[in-house]
């Protein structure tokens, strides 16, 4: 099983990016996907998630209206568009997935990792 990150760079605040994970090794089709990042000496954080049937999303409240997260039709890739971006989103950007249904917001009830790709938000 990988998950493959991408779209990271670096952009000015107030731009966007989107960022791009890609499952592969198995069908994703049942299992929640989301995003986490950690920024510099700090602790890996939820930023955003979505459930296998699509039917559930959640946001972390540091990014709710700026970012939308979604999934491609084969439900292996989900994207994390970022819009508004403000310095503080600077992060390693990790997505996850898992096959419980449940605790989408700790990092505990996440099984696969992706090697994270790095947003970089300038003032």
């Amino acid at each position: 099983v990988q998950l493959q990150a991408s779209g990271g760079g670096l952009v000015q605040a107030g731009g966007s990016l989107r960022l791009s994970c890609a499952a592969s090794g198995r069908s994703f089709s049942s299992y929640k996907m989301g995003w986490f990042r950690q920024a510099p000496g700090k602790e890996r954080e939820f930023v955003a998630a979505v459930s296998w049937s699509d039917t559930r999303i959640y946001y972390a409240d540091s990014v709710k209206g700026r970012f939308a997260i979604s999934r491609g039709n084969a439900k292996n890739t989900v994207y994390l568009q970022m819009n508004s971006l403000k310095p503080e989103d600077t992060a390693v950007y990790f997505c996850a997935a898992d096959l419980r249904d449940w605790m989408y917001t700790s990092i505990r009830a996440w099984e696969y990792w992706g090697q994270g790709t790095l947003v970089t938000v300038s003032s």
